[in-house]
């Protein structure tokens, strides 16, 4: 049995020398900690090559020519900007994806 000597996170064991009986061997207790662990069972996607990515990307596009970035003068209007195009991102990204599950015939992405 092998344990980590220099973590003690895993270093969670017990040597019972006073349970040795008549043999030179001792007994040994490991304790194993099992976390809960989240997974994503579903995820929202562009389809490549469809016309809701073509849809996606022509208004992506058109959402970041319209934001204003000539007169950026201080943190906080380049906060603003930054904001503004991650709004503008989201709502078109959540408007022109599909959710789909995932399972484990799922290709990676």
């Amino acid at each position: 049995m092998l344990l980590r000597a220099e973590s003690l996170k895993y270093d969670n064991h017990t040597i019972h020398s006073d349970w040795r009986l008549t043999s030179d061997y001792t007994s040994l207790t490991v304790n194993i900690s099992i976390f809960k662990e989240y997974i994503q069972t579903r995820k929202q996607i562009l389809v490549k090559n469809s016309k809701e990515e073509e849809y996606f990307l022509n208004k992506l596009i058109k959402a970041i020519n319209e934001i204003n970035t000539e007169n950026i003068q201080s943190k906080e209007v380049l906060k603003f900007v930054v904001q503004l195009f991650t709004i503008h991102t989201d709502r078109i990204w959540y408007k022109h994806s599909k959710i789909v599950n995932i399972t484990k015939h799922s290709k990676k992405w």
